[in-house]
C-alpha cells in the first residue's frame, strides 16, 4: 500500500521511496499537524540534494539548520528540528550502516522492533507505539507480539497517524485527536478542582 500521510504527491513519494524519510515524517510529527510534519523530508530532500542519512549527518550543522527553518521550513521549530534530524541520521548510520529499513526488517519480535525504534533520538513510547503501528498497518511489517506492544494504536479505527491513508481518514485523526485532547484537559481540571 502506497503511503499518503502528507497529502502530496511529490512529499508521500519521498516517504514511499525512503525509509528514513518515513522516519523523520514521524520524528517531525509533535506539536505540529500531521501531513506538514511528513512534508518535511521532501522539503530537504528538495533544497539539500539528496535525503542520505551518512551525507545529513556529515552536513555542517549551521548551514543544514538554515536550510531545514528557510520558509516554508520543515516544523514550527526548523532549527532545533534540524539537529534532531542530524542526530537521528548519526543514529542511522551507526548502528544500521546507513539503511534505515533494517530498523524494521530485522526483529524477530514486535519486542525487538518497539526497542529498536524506541531507542531512536527523538522517539519517546508514544511516538515509538504509534510509529511501529504504522509500519504494521501501511508497510505490512507484523512481527509476532506487534499488537501487544503498540496497545490501543493497533487496532482498527482513527487514533494516529497509523490509520491515515487519505483526506478522510486525516480528518477522522485529527477529530479523534481533538477529543481525546478535550478529555485529557477536563480530567486535569477536575484533578485540580478536588485536589483545591
Amino acid at each position: 500500500m502506497a503511503i499518503k500521510i502528507a497529502q502530496e504527491p511529490h512529499a508521500d513519494e519521498v516517504l514511499n521511496s525512503s525509509p528514513f524519510a518515513l522516519l523523520v515524517g514521524m520524528m517531525l510529527d509533535q506539536q505540529y499537524p500531521m501531513e506538514h510534519a511528513f512534508r518535511g523530508p521532501a522539503k530537504v530532500l528538495d533544497r539539500f540534494g539528496n535525503f542520505d542519512p551518512a551525507t545529513i549527518a556529515e552536513a555542517e550543522p549551521e548551514g543544514f539548520a538554515d536550510l531545514c527553518a528557510t520558509p516554508p521550513a520543515i516544523h514550527r521549530y526548523g532549527r532545533s528540528m534540524a539537529g534532531r534530524l542530524q542526530e537521528l541520521a548519526r543514529h542511522v548510520v551507526d548502528e544500521y550502516d546507513g539503511d534505515a529499513s533494517r530498523i524494521w526488517t530485522e526483529p524477530r519480535t514486535g519486542k525487538e522492533l518497539f526497542q529498536r525504534v524506541r531507542a531512536l533520538p527523538g522517539f519517546g513510547e508514544q511516538k515509538a507505539k504509534i510509529f511501529t503501528a504504522l509500519l504494521a498497518k501501511q508497510l505490512d511489517v507484523k512481527p509476532p507480539g506487534w499488537t501487544t506492544v503498540v496497545g490501543d494504536y493497533g487496532k482498527k479505527g482513527y487514533r494516529s497517524v497509523a490509520d491515515v491513508v487519505d483526506a478522510e481518514s486525516l480528518a477522522k485523526v485529527r477529530a479523534f485527536k481533538q477529543v481525546a485532547k478535550k478529555k485529557a484537559a477536563a480530567a486535569a481540571q477536575t484533578a485540580d478542582t478536588s485536589a483545591g
